[in-house]
């Protein structure tokens, strides 16, 4: 994740610097070894050093003389390295060979001992995105295709609507290949959320093409007068998923880039594909899906208007209650910038209890100070040290001693320490990698380093966690309005209407606000990218149900009154909006029922419940707000020729 960190974000300037500076690289994983004397444990640093893909390993020799009785030895430093008969080795595994480093050393250490790291959670992730990706997949298809049967009169017609957005996905996948790279969430996320996005197309067109089939004898002319009707409602439901997604990729952080401009290609070629090879598709196979005709297995919803449109007062009491809470609640929620912790019932979260257990919390961090007086850097340490959190601190002047000069010790002590611009300095922090009290001791160590020096860098993984926050809140609340003008401009075209686009986005932003405020009042830690990531995503796919329906209200309602169009309306189209959201949630809980990553586990849950969420707001608090402002809408809307009988 910290790839997609800005070039100019301190930590990745602190990390290219230590590059350049110094051969060894900051551990990226610790070995815990269990049981074992000080000669075992240095038997097994060379075994690990043996391993290709290894390029540092750092353990108690490197610190300390052995020879000397480890009784003699400082008890802080010495139970970072060494504690109760347990080792726990510093590694750096090289970027890229993460999976088969880990694998090699899991095979060497075995079951009983444990792995932990950001190189492990890097492993995870890679192999974990393809492996969940096609589970979620096999779960998903049979679960979307019962979903169609149950919503079409044909066996076959489903296998066209998967058809014809399977290509698409296929395609968009291909082209990835023009992209480089693409991050682990990106290639877990983006296949599945475009099929669940863009299925509405197809099931747009098919559904008019089999209206018109009943009333035109030729297939090709009942394609033309389906196309010609779906299209306004495609291009409208195409439009705002796709400008919701291109905010995205104006994300500083990148992974919003990599997976907006995934998402936006998608969107794309699933127009295409509908627009283009669907129509021949089914024209040229069509007499399958007049001889698998079965019948309707759900009954029609005649009569569901007149029952919801009675509860409009009640729904939009109980929104306006709930929207000012919501509203302030989702930005308060406790927030995971990182990964977020491995289930405890996979390999790498049982290793991370076995280590906690033993050395309890270390996350460690360098600092990088010029290479001046050590005299300064002795005071500079002996204030670290002095800070709350702070379990040790690795230097040359408390390991070799202030007094003693560099040039009367070895090359291989010196050159951990010092390169010739600067003096490297490891702190380890009794903190998880973030949280207030992770993100509170970075604060302090980088204001005592200032206090001392004017070239000062800091890096480790929750110095990067804490750029991330940095940035991905600036980005949210520029992607968040950036989406709303964006879709709110399109409403605006399609509807030639300034206050339809404003109770449209009042409807779905409030059910954003409402499923993401839930984390807070459930006290359950959002993981941000999920956040920042379903407050576009949700907004952009679920505006569709709102489309659709206000789109067949509009049309009514130059036919009808208010209240007889809105009931109508919910007859007619409350299937669809239901079939469509339910197959939304299918993929949101999908996800989040497979996927052992907890960045895609948590997209996966706000996206099935924000499906829901926005189908009951749709359906409820539309209706209402629509017959409330039906006079507000009249005046707004250009040559809106609304039925003036009663």
């Amino acid at each position: 994740m910290a790839d997609y960190l800005p070039n100019d974000a301190p930590s990745i300037e602190a990390v290219d610097i230590m590059q350049e500076e110094f051969d060894e690289p900051m551990p990226n994983a610790n070995v815990l070894i269990k049981d074992v004397t000080i000669a075992e444990a240095l038997d097994v640093k060379q075994q690990l050093a043996a391993i290709d893909g290894v390029s540092d390993v750092t353990w108690l020799d490197d610190v300390m003389d052995l020879t000397v009785p480890l009784e003699m030895a400082d008890d802080e430093m010495l139970s970072s390295y060494y504690k109760d008969g347990a080792a726990l080795i510093s590694i750096t595994i090289e970027e890229e060979q993460e999976v088969a480093v880990t694998n090699e050393i899991y095979d060497l250490i075995g079951e009983e001992n444990a792995l932990t790291g950001e190189a492990v959670t890097t492993a995870v992730s890679q192999q974990m995105a393809g492996d969940e990706s096609m589970y979620a997949a096999l779960l998903l298809v049979p679960i979307i295709i019962i979903i169609l049967i149950l919503s079409t009169n044909s066996w076959v017609e489903p296998v066209f609507f998967l058809t014809a957005i399977g290509v698409s996905i296929l395609i968009n996948l291909g082209t990835n290949i023009f992209l480089g790279e693409v991050s682990f969430i990106t290639q877990s996320v983006a296949p599945i959320l475009q099929l669940a996005v863009s299925l509405d197309y197809a099931i747009f067109l098919l559904h008019s093409f089999s209206d018109y089939r009943k009333k035109v004898d030729d297939p090709t002319t009942a394609m033309k007068l389906a196309m010609k009707r779906s299209f306004p409602a495609i291009i409208a439901s195409a439009s705002t998923t796709f400008f919701g997604f291109m905010a995205l990729t104006f994300m500083e952080f990148g992974i919003g880039s990599d997976l907006g401009i995934n998402l936006v290609k998608g969107i794309l070629l699933s127009f295409i594909s509908v627009i283009i090879f669907l129509p021949a598709l089914t024209l040229m196979f069509y007499k399958w899906i007049d001889k698998t005709q079965h019948r309707q297995f759900i009954p029609d919803f005649k009569g569901v208007g007149k029952r919801v449109i009675k509860l409009r007062v009640p729904s939009l009491i109980l929104v306006l209650l709930l929207i000012v809470p919501a509203f302030l609640a989702q930005s308060n929620t406790t927030f995971i910038y990182g990964a977020g912790e491995h289930p405890e019932n996979t390999r790498a979260g049982q290793d991370a209890i076995a280590t906690e257990e033993i050395f309890g919390q270390e996350t460690p961090m360098v600092l990088l100070v010029p290479a001046e007086d050590r005299g300064t850097e002795e005071e500079l340490v002996r204030e670290i040290e002095a800070l709350d959190n702070i379990s040790g601190v690795m230097s040359y002047v408390n390991v070799a001693g202030a007094a003693v000069p560099p040039e009367y010790l070895d090359e291989s002590v010196t050159d951990q320490f010092y390169s010739e611009n600067y003096a490297r300095i490891t702190i380890f922090a009794e903190t998880e990698t973030e949280g207030d009290p992770a993100f509170t001791l970075i604060e302090d160590v980088k204001e005592t380093a200032d206090s001392y020096y004017d070239d000062v860098h800091l890096l480790g993984e929750s110095v990067t966690l804490y750029d991330m926050r940095e940035i991905v809140q600036k980005d949210n609340t520029f992607v968040n309005i950036m989406t709303v003008v964006t879709v709110g401009l399109v409403l605006l075209l399609t509807f030639r209407s300034i206050s339809i686009p404003v109770v449209l986005l009042i409807t779905i932003q409030a059910s954003v606000w409402i499923n993401l405020a839930i984390p807070y009042f459930t006290d359950a830690p959002l993981v941000y990218i999920g956040y920042l990531l379903i407050s576009t995503i949700q907004l952009a796919a679920t505006v569709d149900y709102g489309i659709l329906f206000t789109e067949n209200y509009y049309k009514l309602r130059q036919e009808m009154t208010a209240l007889e169009a809105i009931k109508k309306t919910i007859d007619d189209k409350l299937f669809a909006i239901f079939v469509s959201a339910s197959i939304l949630s299918s993929v949101g809980f999908i996800l989040w029922i497979t996927s052992t990553n907890p960045v895609v586990s948590s997209i996966g849950l706000l996206l099935g419940r924000g499906a829901l969420l926005a189908f009951i707001m749709v359906v409820f608090v539309l209706p209402a707000l629509l017959v409330i402002f039906d006079k507000v809408i009249e005046k707004t809307t250009w040559k809106a020729n609304f039925f003036k009988g009663k």
